[in-house]
């Protein structure tokens, strides 16, 4: 009996340690509009692969500046396709690991209800002091927000108003606490289980600004890490996809 129990426990501590040999943790840099669906992926990914997601968020054009200077981030989910086929040019990732993960919407939102209308006409009565909008430098949906105003004609009648954030998630904090009226951010900010969170909005149609296409790819340090790969093929998987679409994503 005690031989039996303790080829048992040996057992058991052989499976724990298996396990644990197994397990590992991936470096993750994150566009700053994918923070909540992200925050929701990796918790749900530890628990069905035991591995851990140390994710680190900002505006993609800093990531990039950073992934060059050498962080040690092992994958990258961008909120454009552009800079990771960038790096994929400069040879700083693993080859055909790139793929389209999400595609972004642009929102139009104040904190205030009633106070943008559903087709955007509050932005040519112009009676609003601020506007925030993240750094179309670094953040591809300050990018898309600039292209939207310029194709309605009301860029420059209305820039000197703009209140700017390093990242769309301080853009959203302008317009939470008041420094803003009102601000393009995106959709999933404002969006939980397929519904918005209150305030009001004007989702921007897609034709006022080119496709917000989000790529993730495994950088050349996430080379022959398990984690690392593990990550991307469950962003693809069901579950994932799942998350991603009740932020307000589309495919």
């Amino acid at each position: 009996m005690k031989s039996r129990f303790v080829c048992l426990l040996a057992g058991l501590t052989l499976a724990v340690s298996s396990l644990a040999t197994q397990a590992a943790e991936v470096q993750v840099a994150v566009a700053a509009n994918f923070t909540a669906p992200m925050q929701k992926i990796a918790a749900e990914f530890e628990k069905d692969t035991g591995h851990k997601a140390l994710i680190s968020f900002g505006a993609t054009g800093k990531l990039y500046a950073q992934i060059k200077n050498g962080a040690p981030f092992q994958v990258f989910l961008a909120a454009d396709d552009k800079t990771p086929a960038r790096l994929e040019a400069e040879g700083d990732t693993v080859p055909d690991s790139r793929f389209t993960y999400a595609i972004g919407k642009l929102v139009l939102w104040s904190v205030k209800p009633g106070y943008v209308d559903d087709q955007g006409k509050v932005l040519k009565k112009g009676q609003f002091k601020h506007l925030a909008i993240a750094s179309p430098k670094t953040a591809p949906y300050g990018a898309a927000a600039v292209e939207t105003l310029t194709k309605l004609g009301l860029l420059d009648s209305i820039q000197p108003r703009f209140v700017t954030g390093e990242n769309i998630s301080q853009t959203y904090q302008f317009i939470v606490t008041e420094n803003a009226e009102l601000g393009f951010v995106a959709l999933s900010q404002v969006m939980v289980d397929g519904q918005l969170t209150g305030g009001s909005s004007w989702i921007v149609p897609a034709d006022l600004h080119q496709l917000i296409r989000q790529d993730a790819v495994i950088l050349a340090k996430g080379q022959d890490q398990p984690a690392a790969q593990a990550l991307i093929n469950y962003l693809k998987s069901e579950k994932a996809k799942a998350i991603i679409e009740s932020y307000g994503y589309g495919f």
